[in-house]
């Protein structure tokens, strides 16, 4: 069953111009963008050529994800710039596909992103993620030669109450992938913690754009790691 434009009636804007946002992150000293296509992940279209617009106005470069989960899709990206595109958790549990983007693109140009609730992988659409643990696709990926995984509790996206940084610090182990966290950052203390955890970085949204943490106190924090 596809999405409806209805499904993303919930989705908060927090710009009304993208890549004027875009720019002016990268001018306050961002060394990455990260960008989730909505449009994709919910099956209403894309947003590619938006992407596309960003790459090229952008000297940083641009990291992208929402509902990638085929080696076309990564190649269209790759076409039109994006540095690195992070595909759906739900490829690490087919080893046919999962072998056919790690023997097409370089470790540094893809990743997996994965999502969870409860402990437990959560996608749209995908009946059988219980069957599934976040470590045996963590292990999987990286066995097929993954290096990067973004991991999201969607139950703490937005709320600013703290991500899961120990969940995402047990991935790192298990998986012996870098680990990105997201999904309830919000304070530079929380970012010290996770640059401490060992994790590769966080994945900040709301926090910067609401003001609760600024782009220098965010960088200030993580000046050791280059993700």
């Amino acid at each position: 069953m596809r999405a409806s434009r209805e499904d993303l009636r919930d989705v908060r804007p927090v710009a009304d111009d993208a890549i004027a946002l875009a720019e002016r992150l990268a001018g306050g000293g961002a060394s990455w963008l990260h960008v989730v296509d909505l449009d994709r992940a919910f099956g209403v279209g894309d947003q590619t050529s938006l992407v596309a617009a960003l790459v090229k106005r952008l000297a940083i470069p641009v990291q992208v994800t929402g509902g990638v989960g085929d080696a076309d899709t990564v190649a269209l990206l790759r076409d039109v710039g994006v540095q690195r595109v992070l595909v759906d958790a739900r490829v690490a549990t087919d080893p046919r596909r999962l072998a056919e983007l790690t023997d097409q693109f370089a470790p540094d140009s893809i990743g997996l992103a994965l999502d969870v609730r409860d402990g437990r992988p959560w996608g749209r659409r995908w009946d059988d993620a219980a069957r599934h643990t976040p470590s045996a696709i963590a292990r999987s990926a990286a066995a097929a030669g993954m290096v990067l995984l973004a991991v999201t509790d969607i139950a703490r996206e937005g709320t600013l109450a703290g991500a899961d940084v120990d969940g995402a610090a047990d991935l790192m182990r298990e998986s012996g992938m870098d680990v990105l966290v997201s999904g309830g950052v919000h304070s530079a203390d929380e970012l010290v913690r996770i640059r401490d955890a060992g994790l590769a970085g966080a994945i900040v949204g709301r926090a910067l754009h609401d003001g609760r943490l600024t782009l220098r106190e965010a960088l200030a924090c993580c000046s050791s790691s280059s993700r």
